[in-house]
């Protein structure tokens, strides 16, 4: 009962990496069948006798180098992130970025193809390195490019679909009527609309790159902003920060767990368990009043 009131977005972040998997598989799969045949066509009719498993080999190295550098290349646009503002700064990283991607993807691709003609008996020559590498980077460098946006746009989708916080704005005139320093809510936007989340009713803040994501009642509400940033402009009486990445509302959690290394599990209200770095500990302890009787099996 409870998942058929999930909606259709909820359900799909439930399985979210299983279905981004499956789609890059497909697409991928797609493409090299696609190109194989045409290399396939376009090569025999030059020799009727070309072997069908040569463009078979070019195509599939090429993707099993495209779909192991993909999580990298997720990796670095979650690093250094891309936005209007900043893109300028970032293109001269992104090429620098392209072109390890196209070294590795060319090197990967090429062992790859060695490796299966001399398996089929015969030889594979690259030819010319420095024009060879030339060509393939005009290639690549587009397929890196095709990766990030649809990347951001997949990412862009997500954040209008779960919502978006920001803080709120200075008014244009006037004092404003509430907190712009200590906020006591958030304004999040989500398909069109626009609604205001008390902050007593976070739970925890977790970092995502340049953002930070309020959770709130099950959601998250990713919020442009630093962990630092944010943690600095939070009530220091009910939130602390107790990791790099997380920050907690004190009065969600329901019991501490201390572990051998030092640090310890914050178990939550929403039954999420936060970690908590040893420098944080005592603090967190004195703070939440708990002790070691509150540690959970």
């Amino acid at each position: 009962m409870i998942e058929s009131r999930k909606s259709v977005h909820e359900r799909y972040l439930g399985h979210r990496t299983t279905y981004e998997m499956a789609l890059w598989l497909l697409f991928y799969l797609a493409n090299t069948t696609a190109n194989s045949l045409v290399a396939l066509i376009e090569m025999r009719r030059r020799d009727p006798a070309f072997p069908a498993w040569e463009p078979v080999v070019w195509e599939s190295s090429s993707t099993l180098l495209m779909l192991a550098l993909l999580p990298l290349v997720v990796w670095f646009t979650r690093r250094v992130p891309l936005h209007w503002d900043n893109w300028r700064r970032r293109l001269p990283l992104y090429l620098l970025a392209s072109l390890v991607f196209s070294v590795v993807h060319v090197g990967g691709m090429v062992g790859l193809r060695q490796l299966a003609y001399a398996w089929m008996g015969g030889h594979y020559d690259f030819g010319p390195v420095l024009r060879e590498f030339f060509y393939e980077y005009l290639k690549d460098v587009r397929s890196f490019a095709w990766m990030v946006a649809i990347i951001e746009v997949y990412r862009f989708i997500l954040r209008r679909l779960q919502g978006e916080a920001s803080l709120l704005d200075l008014p244009d005139s006037g004092p404003p009527v509430e907190p712009v320093d200590r906020p006591d809510r958030f304004l999040v936007r989500k398909l069109g609309r626009e609604f205001l989340v008390a902050a007593a009713d976070i739970e925890w803040l977790q970092a995502s790159g340049n953002y930070v994501n309020l959770h709130v009642n099950g959601r998250d509400y990713p919020l442009r902003s630093t962990i630092a940033s944010i943690g600095d402009r939070l009530a220091p009486d009910l939130f602390m920060r107790v990791h790099r990445s997380y920050i907690v509302n004190l009065d969600r959690i329901v019991s501490i767990e201390s572990l051998d290394t030092g640090d310890a599990r914050l178990h939550m209200k929403d039954a999420a368990v936060i970690p908590c770095s040893r420098r944080h500990r005592a603090e967190l302890r004195e703070r939440a009043g708990a002790s070691d009787s509150s540690r959970v099996a």
